[in-house]
């Protein structure tokens, strides 16, 4: 037996908003999507790069920001040009913290979920 990653979750206020935040962040675009009662879950791609998506979650009756605690969790990717994948995010002004003596660096999304960019 064995197992694979297929996608982690991440629920979200805005979901446009997100979508556009990774879409210009990162470059994930949205391959499918649910529209549900009360719920709409869209899951983005990397474009191929890996099998892994990243899905989030839309619901309507949610109102106020997600609990994150203290995020200690997150979210990691790698970037083929580390560099400029700074610049541009430094030019975003999502670089919530940057550890230069490990040689990595952190964005938030809208939501505040950290995202980790190590170099490819």
């Amino acid at each position: 037996m064995s197992f694979k990653f297929a996608h982690n979750n991440l629920n979200v206020l805005d979901l446009d908003k997100s979508i556009k935040f990774y879409e210009e962040a990162l470059g994930f675009k949205a391959a499918r999507k649910i529209n549900g009662s009360g719920f709409t879950i869209v899951f983005l791609s990397d474009g191929g790069r890996t099998h892994h998506l990243l899905e989030l979650t839309w619901l309507a009756d949610r109102k106020e920001p997600y609990n994150l605690g203290d995020n200690e969790f997150h979210l990691a990717v790698t970037a083929d040009d580390f560099d400029a994948a700074h610049k541009k995010h430094k030019d975003m002004g999502c670089i919530c913290y940057e550890n230069p003596g490990m040689g990595i660096y952190f964005i938030n999304d809208p939501d505040g979920y950290w995202i980790e960019i190590l170099p490819g």
